[in-house]
């Protein structure tokens, strides 16, 4: 659909290793790879976006540094895609916080391809989401947050972030059933 783009967010080794997140990574990948199907299929771009930080701990958090341990470090396996995640064409962003727009040129790059509204998916809903959906609302920008493809280390959190984005920033959340079919119906056109 014109006017989309889909974000994967964070969807890297390092992320699965908590427990939580590695029982739901199967069902939440592919998810996501129906998403970047059906937006491949209309048309939609797709956008990868990983933290990747440096080894030199110049680009770490203050928790990193504080637990001194480092987490989707450039060059080693915690900060490839997740097992399962296909290989398509997308543009990869990197970034080293919360926010897929701190820092990144994610935003100079939506507006080169004219996009009003994100569709996010990935993890964790309460942190990297959330943080982006707020971020995409001050810079103008309409979201929909894929509910089953998102995750989160606690489903009360994922749930609570959702009803709260919804509710303070007007974002949809829908499901990725949903989406595909608004992608597929805007492809068909009028009188189809």
């Amino acid at each position: 659909m014109a006017h989309d783009a889909l974000l994967l967010i964070d969807l890297q080794s390092d992320w699965f290793s908590d427990a939580e997140l590695d029982r739901c990574r199967e069902d939440l990948v592919a998810t996501c790879n129906r998403l970047v199907v059906a937006a491949h299929r209309s048309g939609v771009p797709v956008l990868e976006v990983r933290t990747v930080h440096e080894p030199d701990r110049s680009t770490w958090t203050l928790t990193m540094l504080e637990d001194d341990q480092g987490v989707t470090v450039r060059g080693t396996p915690g900060a490839e895609r997740v097992a399962g995640l296909e290989p398509g064409p997308a543009t990869v962003v990197e970034k080293t916080r919360d926010s897929v727009f701190f820092g990144t040129t994610l935003e100079q790059v939506l507006r080169a391809q004219d996009v009003r509204r994100v569709v996010l998916c990935g993890v964790s809903t309460e942190s990297c989401i959330a943080a982006s959906a707020r971020d995409a609302f001050a810079r103008d920008l309409a979201v929909v947050l894929v509910s089953d493809a998102t995750a989160s280390v606690s489903w009360e959190e994922h749930d609570h972030t959702l009803v709260m984005l919804h509710d303070q920033h007007r974002q949809e959340v829908l499901t990725a059933d949903e989406v595909v079919a608004r992608w597929a119906g805007a492809t068909q056109g009028p009188g189809r």
